[in-house]
């Protein structure tokens, strides 16, 4: 029988990716920072990241098994959220927080909402919002890297504390924490050592580079768009740069783009299908808003990061982005005011 003519309901594009095909592309791209963790910060950055992982895989299979749900853990978004999670946490935090952060992005912000696709806000990054509001002490306990047995402390302002029997007693201000501060160019680490990732922060956002190399991997599988981590990164860098803490054109804008989890936030939470803008337009929006307020908590806010509140609140937009930019239907007539 000819089909040639047959008329049926769209979609009418097919792809062979499937849910679980692109998931495991976002972990292959997270695996350069996993990397750069372990190395910079030791291995109890890699049992934060596994207790974190294997505490999303359970707490998605049990509460779909309670709802009487088809178990999904197969499709791997457990496992990327578990990996976001922990990339959003310093090593020293206790494990136990880590397992409630799992239960809250995986049952709260996920799951309660309809599941993969339903969400309306990244559950990682709501997790860590929601943990840092609850233990702001142990969220913010930025451990120095330790290589060959030497501390590459940032600041030599050092706290001494034991959280599970790790000593951050290298604990040291981040770049970011120096700039609020109103440091000098002299108070900060070298630009290089910040790029890398020999600098006091989370597990997952301290190197640039190993970001970077995991971010061309998505875009050279076209996972993610550029649309949104690029006009993201480069409006937080020239608004950065313009609105100096000595005037006008005298900021620290690469400073500003390699630290505070920028790439890591660019690159693998802002671009996350369900909260983000599918037309181009909106996506462009969606990454100069970003940057706008990630600028504007980090330059006259009291808290010196700032990515994380800026994606959820542009994801909260998101609906209202995607009607104003949504293009329109071929053939539709524009009603009367």
């Amino acid at each position: 029988m000819n089909k040639t003519l047959t008329v049926s309901s769209s979609p009418h594009i097919t792809s062979n990716e499937s849910v679980s095909r692109i998931m495991l592309d976002v972990i292959i791209a997270l695996m350069p920072a996993a990397i750069a963790a372990v190395y910079f910060f030791g291995w109890r950055a890699a049992l934060v990241i596994v207790v974190s992982v294997l505490s999303s895989v359970a707490a998605e299979a049990i509460y779909q098994k309670l709802m009487k749900k088809p178990v999904t853990i197969k499709d791997l978004s457990a496992v990327v959220t578990g990996i976001l999670l922990a990339y959003n946490l310093p090593p020293t935090i206790p494990l136990w927080i880590v397992v409630i952060g799992a239960v809250i992005a995986i049952v709260l912000v996920k799951q309660i909402f309809g599941g993969i696709g339903q969400n309306f806000m990244n559950p990682a990054l709501a997790a860590r919002a929601i943990l840092l509001a609850a233990w702001p002490v142990e969220m913010t306990d930025w451990q120095s890297p330790v290589i060959d047995g030497v501390s590459a402390a940032t600041s030599s302002a050092t706290s001494s504390a034991t959280i599970d029997g790790v000593s951050s007693a290298t604990s040291g201000a981040t770049p970011l924490a120096i700039l609020k501060s109103g440091g000098v160019w002299a108070e900060l680490p070298p630009l290089w050592d910040v790029f890398i990732g020999k600098i006091g922060g989370c597990i997952g956002e301290i190197s640039a580079l190993a970001l970077l190399l995991g971010a061309a991997y998505l875009l050279f599988r076209r996972v993610n768009s550029w649309r949104i981590p690029i006009t993201y990164i480069a409006t937080v860098g020239l608004l950065t740069w313009v609105f100096g803490n000595d005037g006008l054109f005298t900021g620290h804008g690469l400073y500003h783009i390699f630290s505070g989890g920028l790439i890591l936030g660019a690159f693998f939470m802002a671009t996350d299908y369900p909260t983000s803008p599918v037309t181009p337009k909106g996506q462009i929006i969606m990454g100069i808003g970003c940057g706008i307020i990630t600028t504007v908590i980090r330059l006259a806010g009291g808290y010196p990061g700032g990515v994380s509140y800026s994606i959820l609140i542009m994801n909260v937009a998101t609906p209202l982005i995607e009607r104003y930019t949504r293009p329109r239907i071929y053939g539709e007539v524009r009603g009367n005011a």
